[in-house]
């Protein structure tokens, strides 16, 4: 599922996962609405909050607030087990509709207690031969010291999250805008 790059301080985390909605649809719920992810991914992430800019440009800054920990699934509910509350400020540093791809990097939060630098860059391709769509996360970083782990347990938090939209895409009547292509 995830492969690493080894390396001192700097390294890459990457993982896919399989997804029955569109491409389309989920690219669109995470750059165009991530404030609806409260609604997708309850357990996962509490709150959105549009800090400067607007939804689905580059160079808008959100906040979020998540649950990172140890989660169990419970439908979309997403039962609380062991973890702790945080806090992320990230800015959209690209996004390419065409390609279904938006990176997100770390400007303040907690994340930055243990990491100099670190971005999110999620791409949604259509599946070959079938329905539904890949979802690969890469997670690009440098920590802050050899003490720090690498963030693998973030790259879960990504892949368990992706779960829930999907979950969600699926059972919830969601407005996508016309111009994205599915």
């Amino acid at each position: 599922m995830a492969k690493t790059e080894a390396s001192s301080l700097v390294g890459k985390l990457e993982a896919e996962v399989e997804i029955k909605s569109s491409a389309g649809k989920f690219h669109h719920l995470v750059s165009g609405k991530p404030h609806h992810i409260t609604k997708a991914a309850p357990g996962h992430i509490q709150g959105c909050e549009l800090h400067e800019g607007e939804w689905g440009k580059v160079g808008t800054v959100v906040i979020w607030n998540y649950f990172h920990g140890k989660i169990e699934s419970n439908d979309l509910t997403n039962s609380r087990i062991d973890g702790e509350a945080k806090v992320a400020k990230e800015r959209i540093e690209a996004l390419e509709p065409e390609k279904n791809l938006i990176t997100f990097r770390v400007l303040e939060g907690d994340m930055t207690k243990e990491y100099k630098s670190i971005t999110f860059t999620i791409q949604v391709t259509p599946k070959q031969g079938g329905p539904g769509s890949i979802v690969h996360w890469l997670l690009e970083y440098e920590k802050i010291s050899e003490e720090v782990a690498h963030p693998e347990t973030l790259l879960q938090f990504c892949v368990e999250m992706s779960k829930g939209i999907d979950e969600y895409l699926l059972t919830e009547e969601v407005e996508i805008a016309p111009s994205v292509a599915f």
